[in-house]
């Protein structure tokens, strides 16, 4: 029985000119579990994208490829609507600041600077799909279930656990006036404030987490522990006619929020810490974190639609 014929956990697409890389990866990623295709540069790999009846779920490609380099595909997938929320991951051996830079602006999800260890690789492409997953699943409940909450002025809530964010980020996002926009960026803000804020899980111990796939079950651990119990988190929600403003405050002790508000190069290869940066450049007009770091404030313009 081939790994067609049997349930496989996401659909790769590998791009690189040399084919000891593509067999290389093929195989890491086959006896994880991936079902995989392969493309000798970026033309080819476009072309599979386009003619596949299936959809793909991450691409993994090289940089550096004749005919059509990892860049130009790269800037094909974010400019079609078709694949503009599909994941990309470069391996390269270039790690100057300015061409990861570039990459970052691009849309590209992560590096790997080869050479690099298998077990790295299947957790940047877990961490991938799992962020794509969630954020097409969001994205589509707030389609589905759009609601007239067209009177609403201001409210307040709040919540404890990664599960309660889930239903309230699709209310909030309802409610923002521009809800396909807002969704991703807040979520990732509502999920900061719980594991970063209240339940004080450093950036580093994070990364570990994620590495070793233990991230949701340590959260669920803290979360039942007598001193996070009762640390709530508070979203204020204020809509204007040509605005809507979010108010996010945690109980946590704070953090530095400056070196987290822009990408940097140097957690570029890091299986996290982009959440704020991209809630700032795509979901909001503006967001600020104010005093000590638990407390976000994140507005968003809208349409003059709200009835006078």
């Amino acid at each position: 029985m081939t790994l067609a014929d049997r349930d496989f956990k996401a659909r790769v697409l590998i791009a690189d000119d040399m084919k000891l890389m593509r067999d290389m990866l093929r195989k890491y990623l086959e006896l994880a579990g991936y079902l995989v295709q392969s493309a000798s540069d970026g033309v080819e790999a476009w072309q599979i994208l386009n003619s596949s009846k299936h959809p793909f779920d991450i691409v993994v490609t090289d940089r550096n490829m004749p005919h059509m380099d990892g860049m130009e595909l790269l800037a094909k997938i974010k400019n079609d609507p078709h694949f503009a929320e599909l994941p990309v991951i470069f391996q390269t051996v270039v790690s100057s600041r300015d061409a990861i830079v570039e990459g970052i602006n691009a849309g590209v999800y992560h590096y790997l600077t080869k050479p690099y260890d298998e077990k790295v690789l299947l957790a940047f492409v877990a961490a991938a799909i799992d962020d794509s997953r969630r954020h097409k699943a969001l994205k589509t409940r707030i389609t589905n279930k759009r609601a007239a909450l067209g009177l609403l002025r201001k409210a307040e809530f709040s919540f404890r656990t990664l599960d309660e964010i889930k239903d309230l980020t699709e209310l909030l996002a309802d409610l923002s006036g521009n809800p396909e926009r807002v969704a991703t960026g807040l979520s990732e803000l509502l999920i900061n404030s719980v594991e970063h804020g209240n339940l004080g899980i450093s950036y580093a111990e994070k990364s570990e987490l994620v590495r070793q796939g233990h991230w949701r079950a340590e959260i669920d651990r803290r979360l039942k522990q007598p001193e996070y119990q009762d640390k709530l988190v508070f979203v204020k929600i204020a809509r204007e006619p040509t605005r809507t403003t979010f108010t996010i405050k945690d109980q946590g002790n704070g953090f530095d929020s400056s070196t987290f508000l822009n990408f940097s190069p140097e957690r570029a290869t890091d299986l996290h810490g982009r959440g704020i940066a991209l809630s700032r450049m795509l979901s909001f007009d503006s967001l600020d974190y104010l005093g000590k770091g638990n407390q976000v404030i994140a507005s968003v313009n809208r349409a003059s639609n709200l009835p006078s």
